[in-house]
């Protein structure tokens, strides 16, 4: 027990020593335990207490509660890419190919700091997927793509706002709360009920998105590995990596959600119930990475062809 609390000890003097003096003070910037109990706390709900309490209940109807949801989150994901943006990179401050750390107290590189730790607090927010998940009893949509991203992302983007606030890794957080914007517009809608199905025809090109996002982080990212920056080469490893597994992750299920030729040998006898190229968006089911990550995800829908959906 002493050594753990040593090793506690040194890791926060460590933090104190080489984290960034002007978020060290702020909520949950001191340690990284806090938001790593947090993370581990939405796993075990998710995958074990949520599903537990719910076994004998019968799902909620939310409805409502996922549309006032899916458009707080449209707002905040909009107010974080103004913000984002505002702060560097639609002002001519930031530079695409290099952009160092601004360790300074200027208004403009504060705006951006600030930026960071609400973005990183988004990440938090985005468990609310999960959870009107299993209190609909949606238990298969709690994929393991969607709770290692749900999980995993606040504790990546702790290490940022924690070292790093500012700089070149935010174009990561421009092009992820972009894509939100989007998604969250869509599940929106989503829920609204059948009638507004009509609108949403463009549903399979947000997982394109998704995964142009991280191929847009991976080559923001990895050209730092190229060129002379005075920016953090691990954060850039660190970055570039997490876009690079999200994407195959996310290509691996495009693949298996829209391949023709997988639905044709899935389905030999056109009057049967079977799997369509209907894919349908579920709030919460994948989430797109930095993203993210986004994203919450997509579903297969199984329904009887002839009926249509």
């Amino acid at each position: 027990m002493a050594l753990v609390l040593q090793y506690i000890s040194d890791m926060n003097s460590y933090m104190d020593k080489y984290g960034d003096p002007r978020t060290n003070p702020w909520f949950l910037m001191s340690s990284p335990l806090p938001t790593l109990m947090i993370c581990l706390s939405y796993v075990y709900l998710v995958k074990v207490l949520g599903p537990r309490y719910m076994e004998n209940r019968k799902p909620f109807e939310l409805t409502n509660v996922l549309i006032v949801y899916n458009f707080l989150q449209v707002l905040f994901s909009s107010w974080l890419f103004y913000e984002i943006g505002g702060a560097g990179w639609f002002t001519g401050r930031y530079n695409f190919q290099c952009q160092p750390v601004d360790h300074s107290k200027h208004p403009q590189t504060m705006r951006m700091v600030h930026a960071c730790w609400w973005y990183y607090f988004s990440k938090f927010t985005e468990f609310f997927d999960t959870i009107f998940f299993v209190l609909r009893k949606k238990f298969d949509h709690v994929s393991t793509l969607h709770v290692i991203h749900h999980g995993v992302m606040p504790m990546s983007v702790w290490f940022g706002v924690k070292f790093t606030p500012g700089g070149h890794s935010t174009f990561f957080g421009l092009l992820n709360t972009f894509v939100h914007i989007i998604m969250y517009t869509y599940y929106m809608v989503s829920a609204m009920g059948p009638r507004w199905k009509r609108f949403l025809w463009w549903k399979k090109y947000l997982t394109t998105l998704q995964m142009a996002q991280f191929i847009g982080i991976m080559l923001h990212a990895f050209q730092l590995l190229f060129i002379e920056c005075d920016y953090p080469r691990a954060f850039v490893w660190w970055i570039g990596m997490h876009a690079v597994m999200f994407f195959f992750l996310f290509k691996d299920f495009y693949n298996q959600s829209y391949s023709k030729s997988k639905v044709r040998a899935s389905s030999p006898a056109p009057v049967t119930t079977t799997i369509s190229e209907d894919v349908t968006y579920k709030n919460g089911s994948v989430k797109n990475g930095f993203s993210n990550g986004h994203t919450n995800g997509l579903v297969r829908a199984r329904t009887v062809l002839p009926a249509g959906n």
